[in-house]
């Protein structure tokens, strides 16, 4: 794996231990007006007055601290190859991996290191799986970016938008894996979020989550009553690259950002027929389509055709609303944005109220991420390339939140999901193979604490996907350029990551 320089930030925060600070909390949000604008201009005028300079600070130092953890492991284990062992070997790398990593590495890797030397694919897979149970650890016992403490406010303010539910479906591509904590500012604790390969959600799978929750709704009156007049808001989140459209764009549809949209539309136009089909009650869904910037974060939100769906020419563009507003006080700022989303330039449908509000909101919180960027990675990421470190599989992580850190393939099962875990290797086959590394995935199933048997049947699946996928790609896994790590996680309880077996361990262990 290549570990490329990291670039030098203009404010630089290195916190020393896992432990972190909670974030600011979230404050109100609006929208601004359709631009396409220079991207290299954002925010040259200074800092936004909108810009919640603490919480940056606060969401930078999680970042350094998360990749600096991850960025340590090929130093520290070339260190320990490059040493002949010796005597004092085994005591001498569990030290130096305690100190440079935080944990220790398997014995018997240490231990028959004299006999045909390190197995460096298992120890960078071994340290990989460890670094990410540190992190998930970390987020779920710390709350670090304080989802618990914003997740009822921010509840509360979609209710009042007219929303009982927000479900959002980004691409997979590492390069989104931020977009709900990060470009969106959003607590993942009042949101459900489901990654696909494209954006494109299974139609389905999505028609049996609006079930449960229109069903919890009708059984226990959460969020609210069945009969009060709110929506269900699915949100498709597309991208796109401003420096390099024609090759850094979204794989799955060729890096064709109009395609990558007009798909976005064509399966939230799907979802609401299938529900307006099976219970006839599809004025209760709400659609919005979102643009991301994966080299800038710059958000676009799309307006409403004449029948409701999104339109893929009538967008409101963050960047060029922070350049409007830059130089107001705060509430002009947010009153020219509110004007922005109500009387959209070029004519054609407004957002019904509710959803101006939304959308305003989201613009707000997007003007801090572009004054982020900007900031700490001198106004565009350096790697508009994919610098992923392991490969998620499964249920949506809910601990992850930093760009380019996983490659994220929901499914249920392999036959469902093959189609995304195969972009998932085939990017994997040039950041890791190519360079002799494993590709490391990390299997989640989440489960019902409160249904018998969960756990085990959890656990059951993590092991039928484990030799489904060693089946699928036998070429990596019989070379040992292919691990799996089990976790499951209860839902229902305290919700940490409770490791269960792998490929190092020689199967399942609970």
């Amino acid at each position: 794996m290549r570990i490329k320089p990291k670039p030098q930030p203009r404010r630089r925060v290195r916190p020393a231990s896992w432990t972190s600070t909670p974030a600011a909390p979230v404050g109100t949000t609006q929208v601004a007006p359709e631009s396409a604008g220079s991207l290299d201009g954002i925010g040259r005028t200074g800092t936004h007055p909108l810009t919640r300079l603490d919480e940056n600070r606060r969401l930078w130092a999680y970042e350094q601290r998360i990749k600096d953890a991850f960025a340590r492991i090929v130093p520290t284990l070339k260190s320990i190859a490059a040493r002949v062992p010796d005597a004092g070997f085994e005591d001498w790398a569990q030290a130096e991996a305690r100190q440079k990593l935080g944990f220790e590495l398997p014995e018997s890797l240490l231990a028959d290191a004299w006999v045909a030397g390190l197995d460096r694919r298992a120890l960078f897979a071994h340290a990989t799986f460890e670094t990410v149970r540190a992190m998930s650890d970390d987020y779920f016992t710390t709350d670090p970016l304080d989802d618990r403490g914003q997740s009822e406010e921010f509840r509360r303010f979609l209710l009042d938008c007219g929303f009982h539910a927000m479900n959002v479906t980004p691409c997979s591509d590492g390069r989104l894996a931020h977009a709900i904590r990060y470009v969106l500012r959003l607590p993942m604790g009042a949101v459900q979020r489901r990654a696909n390969a494209g954006a494109l959600f299974d139609v389905e799978e999505a028609l049996d989550r609006w079930s449960s929750v229109e069903l919890k709704r009708f059984r226990e009156g959460v969020p609210n009553t069945a009969d009060a007049p709110t929506r269900y808001l699915k949100v498709v989140v597309y991208h796109y690259s401003s420096r390099d459209p024609e090759h850094h764009g979204c794989a799955a549809h060729g890096s064709d950002t109009r395609q990558a949209a007009a798909a976005g539309r064509e399966r939230l136009h799907s979802f609401r027929e299938a529900v307006e089909n099976s219970y006839c009650c599809g004025a209760s869904i709400e659609g919005l389509l979102v643009g991301i910037d994966t080299d800038t974060d710059r958000l676009r939100l799309h307006l409403p055709d004449a029948r409701g769906d999104a339109d893929l020419d009538r967008f409101v563009d963050a960047g060029a609303l922070h350049r409007e507003t830059a130089r107001l006080d705060p509430e002009s700022a947010r009153a020219l944005i509110r004007e922005r989303v109500a009387n959209p330039s070029g004519g054609g449908l407004a957002p019904a109220p509710g959803m101006q509000r939304l959308i305003a909101r989201l613009i707000e919180h997007n003007i801090s991420q572009l004054d982020y960027v900007r900031d700490y990675h001198n106004g565009h990421y350096t790697d508009i390339g994919h610098e992923e470190r392991f490969i998620g599989v499964g249920m949506d992580f809910a601990e992850i939140h930093l760009r380019n850190l996983t490659y994220f393939s929901f499914l249920l099962t392999l036959e469902e999901g093959a189609c995304n875990l195969d972009v998932g290797i085939k990017i994997f086959k040039k950041l890791n193979v190519e360079h002799g590394l494993p590709v490391p995935i990390v299997l989640r199933v989440e489960y019902s604490g409160q249904v018998p048997g969960a756990r085990e049947r959890a656990i059951e699946r993590c092991e039928r996907l484990a030799e489904a996928i060693a089946q699928r790609y036998p070429d990596l896994a019989d070379h040992g350029l292919l691990h799996t790590y089990w976790t499951v996680r209860d839902s229902q309880g305290n919700g940490r990551l409770e490791p269960v077996g792998g490929s190092l361990l020689g199967g399942r262990t609970a």
